[in-house]
This record gives C-alpha cells, structure tokens and sequence, in this order.
C-alpha cells in the first residue's frame, strides 16, 4: 500500500508543476487543468516519494512537482513496477503505460546536478476511470488489500 505525497499540475508544458489541494482525474485524458492531459499514453506521471528524497540528500534541493511529476507516491518503487499494472486511488483507476522517458538535459535541475531521476525513475499512466486524488490519499495496487 502507497500514499499520495503531492498532486502537481501545471497548465503549461516544460515547466514545473505546482502542488495543488486535490485533482480531478478524467478517464482517458488525465488531470483537469494540466497541460500533459490529453488521448495519449503519458495522461499521468508518478515519481516515488523515496527517490525524491535519496536525490535531495545528494545536494539536490528539489520540491514535489520541481521533475514535471503529477504524482509523489509514498511506499512504491515506482521504477519496479512493470507496464500494465493497474493502480486504484479513491475512484481513479490508472494504467502504467511507460516506465522512464527521455531527458530534454535542458531542465534547471540536470544543469544544478548533472543528472535528473524523472527519466529513468519516472512513471506515466493512463486514466481508466476518473475521479478525485488528494495529498494522503492511500493508493494501491489492483488486488492488494488494504492492512
């Protein structure tokens, strides 16, 4: 079982989202108001909690969203989680389609650090039923049980 650390959006591509109070999944688009909504496979990107911390402890001073994540997921290894696995938060259902991505090596914090994890630890999802996520929501994986 994970936690929902932070929901990011941002209403524009290529800049760092913003931490909101709540999302609003749609199916098959993604999260209201965000610029990486739309038919396509990457509607939602995850990052896990866990890496972002690991990476803040090497000097990197990044916040939830500085990657271009909607998500921060506590308790997953995001990163190990194969394509196809189904997540549920409240009503939102997400499908991983994409593990990692290529860089763009032009975003501030490759340039500070000479890496960024979102590309190889980064995840992307697509919305199979919508609904709403908020920070501390529990998510989990299809078939798990709550303890």
């Amino acid at each position: 079982m994970g936690r929902i650390i932070a929901v990011c959006t941002s209403a524009q591509k290529g800049v760092q989202k913003e931490c909101v109070d709540e999302g609003v999944f749609i199916e098959d688009f993604g999260i209201e108001g965000d610029a990486h909504a739309g038919k396509w496979h990457r509607q939602v990107s995850l990052l896990s909690y866990e890496k972002v911390l690991a990476f803040n402890e090497r000097g990197a001073g990044v916040d939830s969203g500085d990657f271009g994540e909607n998500l921060v997921v506590e308790g997953y290894d995001l990163r190990n989680v194969p394509v196809g696995t189904v997540f549920r938060c409240n009503d939102v259902v997400l499908e991983i389609t994409q593990i990692g991505k290529e860089c763009h090596h032009g975003c501030e914090i490759f340039k500070k650090m000479g890496e960024c994890i979102m590309p190889k630890q980064g995840i992307f999802a697509k919305v199979l039923h919508g609904g709403i996520i908020r920070p501390g929501d529990e998510i989990l994986i299809e078939g798990e049980q709550n303890v």
